[in-house]
């Protein structure tokens, strides 16, 4: 961020603050102070960020931004370095919104870049990272700061000398998206897929859609949206766009697509990437057919930044997965871990069953799998088509992974796979007798079903 007063960071969050002292960053956490940041005071489910406030100033921070400014005080912050506000999530977008207002008027070049979809978004990012750095100092969030706190933080770390801001927006109802671009509208904006994930909180695929759309619409009029021409209601999204439209995915439409698309023996995706400044060869650095479409739609924002076809795709090649647990795949005496294990929805569920498939062919394939959560009644129709498609997908062993999983031990068991049930604490016990030289393990399932800790405790015995 552009350093401002103490003062007009209370004044951006629309209160008021006494001591003159200059802010160089925010943070939510006081662990991140190293001096001058102002602290956002959280009320979590376990701490009060509030009674933290006077360490946070004790370590450095310029002030504290609360909602309960009576605890800050009695926690040692001083009152002249207290920011009372009423909702301290609202405060810091409208601090963030002021920030990025500063450094677009101090740099005129500087643009933002936002990515939306209901699976892909944080790949997706991680390949814009690497492929706009290419235009000068860039930031990006790591890993899924998608939201309403994420956002404005990763937004916050904007300045004068920023090229690039990298943003992932996430969405579980619809307003969420509109109110991020509200904090950051973006230059180009690029919408991956709606996909069926949240349906219990959106209460249905097409109000997913209309979420997603949002960022269609927060686009800056004299912007870019890029849109996938293969998803059909992402590619209806263009009748409400003010901005250019392009599209990623299709030939004839605006936009790259890509030719005679295969697999490598390691699972890495080849293909002829095609844009409108020509072709290039491209192997991708990460794993999974279903990364062809992400790797496009970084390559539609690049291309439509002028970077030409050889550029982004050797920039694509050196580019493997940045943010834990999403398609990383490694090898461990003798057996090959496919950690997917961040996050699930059917579609990511089946493309994670899809790269086992690939990469298990002549070995045992297992699949250690939790819940997808929040389908709401859709749920247990959707686990049991897992189970069934796992079936289908040659996989040998399931192990499924604590609660809402019965529909898919189900369909599995219907299809003569063999299962083994347990819980996410137990999993690893459950696991390791099972394991044998040569095995394919997937970990795949909503972040809530425990998945991940499972795979970092094999990789962790492994190593």
């Amino acid at each position: 961020m552009i350093p401002i007063t103490l003062a007009q960071a209370a004044r951006d969050a629309g209160s008021e603050a006494g001591a003159d002292v200059m802010v160089t960053g925010v943070v939510s956490d006081t662990r991140q102070i190293t001096g001058g940041e102002l602290f956002v005071a959280i009320a979590g489910e376990r701490v009060d960020g509030s009674t933290l406030a006077g360490a946070a100033i004790e370590a450095g921070a310029s002030g504290v931004l609360t909602a309960d400014p009576q605890l800050a005080a009695d926690s040692g912050a001083p009152a002249d370095r207290i920011i009372a506000v009423e909702d301290p999530l609202i405060a810091l977008g409208a601090l963030a919104g002021e920030s990025l207002r500063r450094a677009r008027e101090a740099n005129p070049s500087l643009k933002v870049v936002a990515v939306t979809g209901s699976v892909g978004k944080t790949t997706t990012k991680d390949l814009l990272a690497s492929l706009l750095a290419i235009r000068g100092p860039i930031i990006a969030p790591p890993g899924s700061f998608n939201n309403e706190l994420g956002l404005p933080l990763t937004v916050l770390r904007a300045g004068e000398d920023t090229a690039t801001l990298v943003l992932e927006m996430g969405a579980d109802h619809i307003g969420n998206i509109d109110y991020l671009t509200s904090i950051a509208p973006p230059d180009v904006s690029v919408v991956l897929a709606v996909a069926r994930a949240h349906l219990g909180e959106f209460g249905g695929i097409e109000n997913v859609a209309k979420a997603k759309s949002e960022l269609v619409t927060g686009t800056k009029p004299d912007g870019v949206v890029i849109l996938n021409a293969h998803d059909d209601r992402v590619r209806a999204m263009a009748n409400l766009a003010t901005a250019e439209v392009h599209y990623f995915g299709m030939q004839g439409l605006p936009g790259p697509h890509a030719e005679d698309v295969r697999l490598d023996a390691l699972g890495h995706p080849q293909f002829t990437l095609v844009t409108s400044r020509g072709r290039a060869e491209v192997t991708l650095g990460l794993v999974g057919a279903h990364h062809v479409s992400n790797a496009l739609a970084a390559a539609a924002v690049a291309d439509a930044f002028g970077i030409g076809p050889e550029e982004i795709a050797a920039t694509l090649a050196q580019t493997g997965p940045a943010s834990p647990h999403r398609m990383a795949v490694t090898e461990r005496d003798g057996i090959l871990i496919i950690d997917d294990s961040y996050n699930a929805n059917p579609d990511s569920m089946r493309a994670g069953l899809d790269a086992l498939e690939t990469l298990g062919k002549g070995r045992r394939k297992i699949a250690v799998l939790g819940a997808m959560l929040e389908l709401g009644e859709a749920s247990d129709a959707e686990h049991a088509a897992i189970g069934e498609y796992a079936c289908k997908s040659g996989v040998d062993v399931v192990v499924a992974v604590g609660q809402e999983m019965d529909a898919l031990v189900a369909g599995a068991k219907a299809g003569g796979i063999e299962v083994v049930e347990t819980g996410a604490d137990t999993a690893i016990d459950a696991l390791s007798p099972i394991m044998a030289d040569g095995d394919v393990i997937l970990f795949k399932g909503s972040n809530g079903s425990g998945v991940w800790r499972v795979a970092d405790a094999l990789v962790g015995k492994e190593s």
